[in-house]
């Protein structure tokens, strides 16, 4: 469509040129009415009386115009604010009003358009939320459930909906072992029997504000079946590496005891003390490593008392030495002190055993807030990613003699504690063992 010549000016231009119009008009109407009346004043005055109500009807007509467009972008932006992003303006002008109301309706697609793609982002993220094996349970500060998903309402509810109910009289209906494990605020492992069969499942909560408001998210993973996979797994390791010790300690044992009934029907006594000896070192060895495993198995959780670092470091000092950091913490920290000083022990006795001098191996703790952090480090030989990577797991041991049950041990005391253990090595040589506990 092709503009007119005079729709293509713009608006000062439209009334600068209806003005003049007018004014034009009035003088040439004023002359006129002059010669005619025979009078200057009265002619003037005739055509002020007659142009005036021409103009001022002009005027509002102009201006109402320009009202109503500003009127429907109003109206528009309103809808724009309560969600509604329908509205568009017909294109009927040619000027710089022309110009907003396009930009108007641009704005109009966009938002269109990137509400239609949350849209489908929502509902993408519900569908999976909704199948998600993971049961999700969102309470708000007074502990009422505003959203549940399927597998949430299934295992609380019987399928049936949970959003409104209060997530207090949901958990009483529950196992007593979910509400001991929820009441510790702490991501861990419960068990309880469902249809007849026990299962296992770890719970989290995260907290978050949620329309400025604070909220929390529970989850509940089923881990049944990944555990018994586990747990039979976890049980050959154990069988191979207990089998390979009792053959290494009592294939020499039967060995020594057959040659030592040899050696006393020869009635060859000399002997015999040697052979004692080796059965003993072997008895020795063989009960040091039945108490390894029963260090593991019977750790139990620990008791929080305030510790000074410095009297606990004072402690590992008299089994193995190492360097303090000058500056420890003055503030003392809540842990479980015979606990923390074992994986301190353990981690100083790996650090001996690596070939690093007693000079070289290093305690430093710093707070960084809520969590305290103790390094040990040394200038020993270090680990191969391949160790590295199976270090903390237990039965995992590169040592002759060893259980791999020392660092595994640590790592339970660790998470036991509500942190965690990282091994890295040093840079020009040597490991750094990074020991995380809350504060």
């Amino acid at each position: 469509m092709k503009r007119p010549a005079w729709k293509r000016w713009s608006l000062a231009g439209k009334f600068a040129g209806a003005a003049s119009v007018f004014v034009a008009a009035a003088v040439l109407l004023a002359v006129w009415l002059a010669q005619l009346l025979e009078s200057r004043v009265l002619g003037a005055a005739l055509a002020l009386a007659l142009t005036l109500p021409l103009l001022w009807a002009a005027t509002r007509h102009a201006v109402g115009t320009q009202v109503s467009v500003f009127r429907a972008l109003s109206a528009s932006v309103a809808s724009f604010r309560d969600g509604d992003f329908s509205f568009s303006l017909a294109r009927k002008r040619f000027d710089e009003l022309d110009e907003l109301i396009q930009a108007h309706n641009d704005l109009g697609d966009v938002l269109r358009g990137e509400r239609q793609a949350l849209f489908q982002r929502e509902l993408l993220l519900d569908t999976v939320v909704q199948n998600t094996p993971v049961a999700l349970l969102l309470a708000e500060p007074r502990g009422a459930i505003v959203y549940a998903n399927v597998a949430a309402r299934q295992l609380f509810n019987e399928g049936r909906k949970l959003e409104g109910h209060a997530l207090s009289e949901v958990l009483a209906r529950g196992p007593a072992s979910l509400r001991e494990a929820l009441g510790e605020h702490r991501d861990r492992l419960f068990s309880f029997e469902q249809r007849g069969q026990e299962e296992t499942y770890h719970v989290a909560r995260r907290d978050f504000r949620l329309n400025a408001r604070p909220h929390t998210l529970f989850l509940f993973k089923r881990l049944t079946a990944e555990l018994s996979r586990q747990e039979v797994a976890t049980w050959k390791k154990v069988i191979r590496v207990i089998s390979h010790e009792l053959n290494n300690s009592l294939a020499p044992v039967t060995s020594l005891a057959h040659s030592g009934a040899e050696l006393v029907r020869r009635g060859e006594y000399d002997r015999l003390g040697e052979i004692f000896a080796t059965i003993e070192e072997r008895g020795r060895h063989l009960h040091g490593f039945i108490r390894g495993y029963a260090s593991v198995a019977k750790l139990p959780l620990p008791t929080l008392e305030a510790v000074s670092w410095s009297a606990l470091l004072q402690g590992v000092r008299a089994q193995y030495d190492f360097v303090a950091s000058e500056n420890l913490p003055d503030e003392p920290a809540h842990i479980d002190a015979a606990q923390v000083a074992q994986a301190l022990i353990n981690l100083v006795k790996n650090a001996h055993e690596s070939g690093s001098r007693a000079e070289e191996i290093r305690i430093s703790v710093a707070r960084a807030g809520r969590t305290w952090t103790v390094h040990v480090s040394d200038r020993g030989q270090g680990m191969s990613d391949a160790v590295l990577a199976n270090a903390l797991v237990p039965f995992y041991s590169t040592k002759r003699s060893g259980t791999g049950l020392g660092l595994a041990l640590v790592r339970e005391i660790a998470e036991a504690h509500g942190g965690r253990v990282m091994l890295a090595n040093r840079q020009g040589g040597g490991l750094a063992v990074t020991l995380t506990l809350p504060a």
